[in-house]
């Protein structure tokens, strides 16, 4: 089943439970992923995170209701999932620029939030340049935290990049920059992989342990706070983020999820993923994004 297919069931599933006490999580269920990637693929195809949709479409159905029915405000509240009247009110004054009482009066207009309709679109045209790797069994050395799932692609979260600037701030990466040569101090933005009951992933910042790293203490490292993180041979698609910031990141998964994968039949593997920040790097590229996939 491809992406395409997937996110029409999704949004099945979300419309035929609207009345529900359901989330994205709940949803990732429906279409068999873990909540991690569906929240990931979803929000970049859809535009919108799951439970903006959900949301967006009980307040309009609610809006509708209180123009052409004559159901109470208090009833609709708890229709829609709403504990209390003023947590209800809040949410529909912010999404209609109405009050509810107000929506009942004639002519008050309200926002429409039509479901989402899946449609296939002439797109591509352009050259994207990918290459195709298959890894041996992998071994890094990293500073690990969690982070929860919807983390993943929120603009207004920067919970992973303030977990960056604390460890550059703090001299946090300088125990792992000491384990690579010169030239070669390489470093690795990694994502575990994703686990279908959990609401959490692990998000680690370390360097790769190879031939090249230089002699050195592993217990003094883990006692220090670092992990060990172990990858199981892999292929991967390579593809280069060119920008200055990690918004670049983001558009490259959008791109991976909405032309390579429906052109090429590769789709994601439940295996880390990760972005690789070179010490030398050609001018332009922020990073290397390792996606791993299966034919």
């Amino acid at each position: 089943m491809n992406w395409f297919e997937l996110l029409q069931q999704a949004i099945d599933y979300m419309e035929d439970h609207l009345l529900d006490d359901i989330n994205y999580e709940d949803v990732a269920k429906s279409v068999q992923m873990s909540s991690y990637n569906f929240h990931r693929t979803f929000s970049l195809m859809a535009g919108m995170t799951a439970n903006v949709y959900i949301r967006n479409r009980r307040l309009s159905l609610a809006g509708q209701e209180l123009q052409t029915t004559n159901h109470k405000i208090i009833d609709l509240c708890y229709k829609y999932g709403y504990e209390t009247p003023e947590s209800f009110a809040k949410a529909f004054t912010r999404f209609h620029g109405v009050s509810p009482k107000s929506a009942k009066l004639s002519g008050t207009p309200l926002i429409l939030f039509n479901p989402l309709l899946i449609k296939l679109s002439l797109e591509g045209g352009k050259a994207m340049d990918y290459r195709i790797e298959t890894t041996g069994k992998q071994r890094f050395m990293a500073s690990v935290r969690p982070f929860k799932n919807d983390t993943i692609n929120d603009e207004n979260n920067q919970e992973i990049a303030n977990f960056w600037s604390d460890l550059q701030a703090n001299q946090g990466l300088a125990p792992l920059e000491n384990l690579r040569p010169h030239g070669k101090k390489d470093f690795y933005g990694l994502c575990s992989p994703t686990v279908a009951t959990e609401t959490t992933f692990d998000y680690g910042i370390g360097v790769l342990l190879d031939d090249e790293t230089l002699p050195f203490n592993e217990a003094q490292l883990l006692k220090a706070g670092f992990q060990l993180w172990e990858v199981a041979p892999t292929t991967y698609v390579v593809l280069n983020c060119y920008g200055d910031n990690g918004d670049c990141i983001g558009e490259m998964w959008e791109k991976f999820l909405k032309e390579f994968s429906p052109q090429t039949g590769y789709t994601q593997t439940d295996e880390t993923d990760y972005e690789l920040y070179f010490e030398k790097s050609e001018p332009g590229l922020f990073c290397e994004l390792w996606i791993p996939v299966t034919k």
